[in-house]
């Protein structure tokens, strides 16, 4: 069987196209060799387990440690019950080390001990009996919570500082979605209830695992090509790497897509036009991987840092706050400054998310709005929101508690998520500090000639706050600016009106722009 582009698990060189795990954490060798208490983390899905168990597979293979990975997922369910959760950690090494270490460097039997000290004295047994230093990468180390992942953190605290007068491993490296920071908040209390100010203030570094760089994606996609022969197209591995910002399983997933479900026929070479469909659908399928993101949107501290975003506001975020790190731990935002969703896809996924339930709501027939030439019927499509958010918009915008300052945007995406995704597509655009989003509505047709020609309309969303004046004007200047990067004659401009105050029907007129543009206005 030959390999593939992997989306579920860690890689294997065997069966699945890969960049070499080790050179994506270049400083992990070195902090073993300082004998160092350190950190790893990263989102889901970008490599952690394939590169720290190459790591681990490496140090053993030098002759030089005895290092072992292995998970701590089976402690995720005993929460409290430290014992259990312990045991349950002591079995996952007992098990992995069997497969992946000599016989003479495996645990010996593990010593009986009270829950509190068990995993302190069974790794001090081992290092003891050891003929070589010992190496230990926990994996998933924040599946732990509350009293169990307080106990296993403060036991390798101790094992660690007491290294002068008993056996202990040398070097231990703690793997998870978050930083260690954060772990704080899984045990489930406030610093003070730890003991410190971290519950592992040993550690002397943390790594953060970072995404594919532009080569990296060649370099993956060019496996494929030597395996099978056939070739992406230059512009199509960029915009792979645009649209996924290299997050790797994104980076993964569109040419899986494009090789397996579209199946574009090995002698063909693969386009931009080939892995914007795929975008498309992993984004219409909510992968997994989606999913998981996904379910982050309603958590108090991710909204926080997520709605001014969405908003196009200036967001004053101390580079230090706890909710700022969090979502940047998750993914969901760019590692660097300014604050801003991760990438293009993600861009697409969390608004769409957000406004399902309004989509869900609306009746109308997307097909109503194909004209006979096969363009969209965009005027009838303003005329049918006005009605829309006459009838429900208000309501709708009441149900959104958790993005609530957004709720109209979401309101008026929720129903072109209904009308357009059928046949086209709507991009978005967040004007950080601007307080404005931009929406093209892109529709692909055949026109009478038989060409494939994109009918394209540029909209641009604005707020009209309480205690400030009305955002015409500005709103006009920006969409202007937004209009020539589209090179395009006109656009159409929507108020949602937020000061609270009791207003008429939706209306619709048209205004010109500072730029002598016909704009459309709609005023909600």
């Amino acid at each position: 069987m030959g390999r593939r582009f992997n989306t579920a698990g860690p890689c294997r060189p065997d069966r699945h196209y890969m960049i070499p795990a080790l050179p994506r954490l270049p400083e992990a060798p070195g902090l073993v060799e300082q004998e160092a208490y350190f950190v790893v983390h990263a989102p889901r899905q970008t490599g952690k387990t394939t590169t720290l168990r190459a790591l681990a597979e490496e140090l053993t293979a030098s002759g030089r440690y005895a290092a072992l990975w292995f998970s701590c997922e089976t402690g995720q369910a005993r929460a409290d019950d430290v014992g259990a959760a312990t045991r349950g950690i002591l079995d996952q090494i007992t098990d992995e080390a069997r497969y992946a270490l000599p016989p003479e460097l495996n645990p010996p039997p593990w010593p009986e001990a009270s829950d509190n000290s068990l995993l302190s004295r069974a790794l001090t047994a081992w290092a003891d009996a050891c003929p070589r230093p010992l190496v230990l990468v926990f994996d998933e180390i924040d599946a732990l919570k509350g009293a169990a992942l307080i106990t296993v953190l403060s036991q390798l605290r101790n094992g660690y500082t007491g290294r002068s007068t008993r056996p202990f491993p040398c070097s231990v490296a703690l793997v998870g979605l978050r930083d260690v920071r954060d772990y704080k908040a899984a045990a489930g209390g406030a610093p003070a209830a730890l003991g410190s100010s971290s519950p592992f203030n040993i550690k002397l570094e943390s790594l953060r695992l970072g995404d594919f760089t532009l080569d990296e994606v060649r370099k993956l996609y060019d496996q494929h090509t030597a395996d099978t022969g056939q070739q992406f197209a230059p512009e199509a591995v960029e915009y792979a790497s645009e649209l996924t910002r290299g997050q790797p399983w994104l980076v993964n997933a569109l040419a899986r897509e494009v090789v397996e479900k579209i199946a574009v026929p090995v002698g063909e070479v693969i386009t931009v036009e080939h892995i914007a469909a795929a975008k498309e659908r992993l984004i219409l399928a909510r992968a997994t991987h989606l999913d998981s993101l996904a379910a982050r949107l309603a958590e108090p501290r991710v909204r926080a840092i997520l709605e001014p975003i969405l908003a196009g506001g200036i967001a004053a975020f101390d580079p230090y706050d706890d909710g700022l790190i969090y979502t940047r731990d998750l993914g969901l935002i760019a590692p660097e400054n300014p604050p801003r969703i991760a990438n293009p896809i993600y861009h697409e996924v969390i608004p769409r998310v957000l406004a399902s339930g309004v989509a869900a709501t609306v009746t109308a027939n997307p097909q109503a709005f194909v004209l006979s030439d096969g363009r969209f019927d965009f005027p009838g499509l303003l005329t049918a929101f006005a009605e829309f958010w006459a009838e429900h918009g208000r309501a709708l915008a009441a149900k959104q508690p958790d993005y609530h300052e957004i709720a109209p945007h979401i309101v008026l995406m929720g129903f072109l998520q209904r009308i357009v995704n059928g046949g086209g597509f709507v991009d978005r655009e967040y004007g950080i500090g601007s307080g404005r989003i931009d929406l093209l509505l892109r529709w692909p047709y055949t026109d009478a000639t038989g060409a494939r020609q994109t009918q394209r309309e540029a909209l641009e969303l604005k707020v009209w706050r309480k205690g400030r004046s009305d955002p015409l004007r500005s709103a006009l200047d920006q969409l202007d600016h937004y209009l020539d990067g589209l090179t395009l004659p006109t656009g159409t401009l929507i108020i949602f009106d937020g000061r609270g105050k009791k207003n008429p029907r939706p209306a619709i007129s048209t205004t010109t722009s500072p730029a002598s543009r016909t704009i459309t206005l709609l005023r909600c």
